[in-house]
């Protein structure tokens, strides 16, 4: 088992880098949003940025983790109808069409559930919240988030310019939908497609590196925690790869990098490039063929990506994009602080 440590945590300065315009789309669709909610909602939408609260996160159904925040059933029309702006400015476009394709996937497994009797949990497009911390009017930290069942997304803004939009999960359950009008429906297609072509491309030697473990976990291995604690890159390095190889990393990569809007994407790029591209490892558990319980990881020296498709008979999806020190804003936050603002 290949292992790689990094050694980046608390190490070297981070790339700080503004995405004014992106942080003021957010600020202005988030003010907008506040204003459209009468102040029992707002109550309810609105928390302190320090409260902890902020870091407690999950992507299970509503009634398995108790969240605050506005949901989405509790809003007329035009509330959500800003709502959904804001969480647009949050997203590109393809993101966004992932983010409500999941959420209007919940009808479709309530659905599916009933049909086959397995019905236990609350199903629907209307079970997700929308949460605000801090003011986003103001010249302090602020952020806010969209969860529910299979999407949790996280922006922090710090400085009225910089964002750390982490983590940013996207699930799907079924992973393809198997029968009925939405027959053949693969939301996240493209994040499982492209890494078993990057596996199949490899030769023995390379995969015996890539291959952590015969089975997958049962799940994503960070789960909700806060942080990324896994510190070992294990799979294969990109420098071991050939240079068809590498792109196929690198498009997979993309993939979960194009779900930010285009200034921070951009962003991250420019991080990517500014890293040791070198350092990227990919690793696999599990089987290889379609239908077969499989999960994979891409650890970079500043990003973590997840994957995971085990349950329902390797027919339900988790993945996620982190960052190992700015999930939530970390980063920014102590840059912050160092450079003499006050909280």
């Amino acid at each position: 088992m290949a292992e790689h440590t990094h050694h980046h945590q608390h190490e070297s300065t981070p790339l700080i880098i503004p995405a004014l315009e992106t942080a003021e789309e957010m600020s202005k669709a988030c003010v907008r949003f506040l204003e459209t909610l009468s102040p029992d909602l707002r109550r309810k939408a609105e928390i302190p940025f320090d409260q902890g609260e902020r870091l407690r996160w999950h992507f299970v159904p509503i009634d398995m983790f108790e969240r605050k925040g506005v949901l989405i059933q509790e809003m007329n029309q035009k509330q959500r109808d800003v709502a959904f702006k804001l969480l647009a400015t949050g997203l590109s476009e393809k993101g966004y069409q992932k983010a409500t394709a999941i959420i209007d996937l919940e009808a479709i497994l309530g659905d599916i559930e009933r049909a086959q009797g397995t019905y236990s949990h609350p199903r629907g497009p209307e079970l997700y919240f929308f949460t605000v911390f801090g003011d986003p009017d103001g010249s302090q930290p602020w952020g806010w988030r969209v969860e529910g069942h299979h999407v949790s997304l996280h922006f922090t803004i710090v400085n009225r310019k910089l964002i750390s939009p982490n983590p940013s999960f996207f699930g799907s359950n079924p992973g393809e939908v198997k029968q009925g009008e939405h027959k053949g429906l693969r939301i996240l297609s493209t994040e499982e497609d492209l890494a078993r072509s990057l596996l199949k491309s490899l030769t023995p030697d390379q995969r015996s590196k890539t291959i952590i473990n015969a089975d997958a976990p049962h799940d994503i291995l960070t789960r909700d925690n806060p942080r990324v604690e896994i510190q070992h890159a294990e799979g294969i390095a990109i420098e071991s790869l050939s240079t068809a190889q590498r792109q196929m990393t690198m498009d997979l990569i993309s993939e979960y990098v194009d779900r930010m809007p285009d200034q921070l994407a951009g962003i991250e790029r420019k991080k990517l490039q500014h890293a040791d591209l070198n350092a990227i490892h990919f690793a696999w558990a599990g089987g290889e063929e379609r239908g077969q319980p499989h999960y994979y990881r891409l650890h970079g020296h500043s990003f973590f990506v997840e994957y995971d498709n085990v349950q329902n008979n390797a027919n339900h999806i988790h993945s996620i994009w982190r960052h190992l020190d700015d999930d939530f804003g970390f980063d920014l936050l102590q840059y912050h602080h160092q450079n003499g603002h006050s909280q």
